[in-house]
């Protein structure tokens, strides 16, 4: 039974290493310092939450409904997937622009109220 693979160790929570690769068809292993996919370092809610806004095409107003939750809950998560693999430019907290908001909202991504409430912010 294959298991997820571990990125902490459970006994003092440092980053683990792979070091033996395995090919269960002819048995070749292959030892090594292997780099792990920066996308198996997010939590099992992180990949699903990624799979879903793919499965959306990105869509943030059908991920809404999909995963029953706010803009702002949406918008939140992804930020923190992007900082989770290093990608994170733009903090969460900023004010998007005017031009970022409004192009969501012609594109029905958001609302009109959510609109709003995203320009208000100090």
């Amino acid at each position: 039974m294959a298991h997820d693979v571990l990125h902490d160790c459970p006994v003092c929570h440092k980053p683990l290493h792979i070091t033996k690769l395995h090919c269960p068809a002819c048995g070749t292993s292959i030892e090594g310092d292997f780099q792990a996919e920066r996308l198996l370092a997010l939590t099992p809610e992180q990949r699903s939450f990624v799979l879903s806004f793919l499965r959306n095409r990105g869509n943030i107003r059908e991920m809404e409904k999909e995963l029953g939750i706010s803009y702002p809950t949406v918008r939140a998560r992804l930020d923190q997937i992007l900082a989770a693999l290093g990608l994170e430019s733009n903090p969460s907290k900023e004010k998007p622009a005017r031009k970022e908001v409004l192009e969501m909202l012609a594109q029905g991504e958001i609302t009109q109220e959510q609109a709003l409430d995203m320009l208000k912010k100090p």
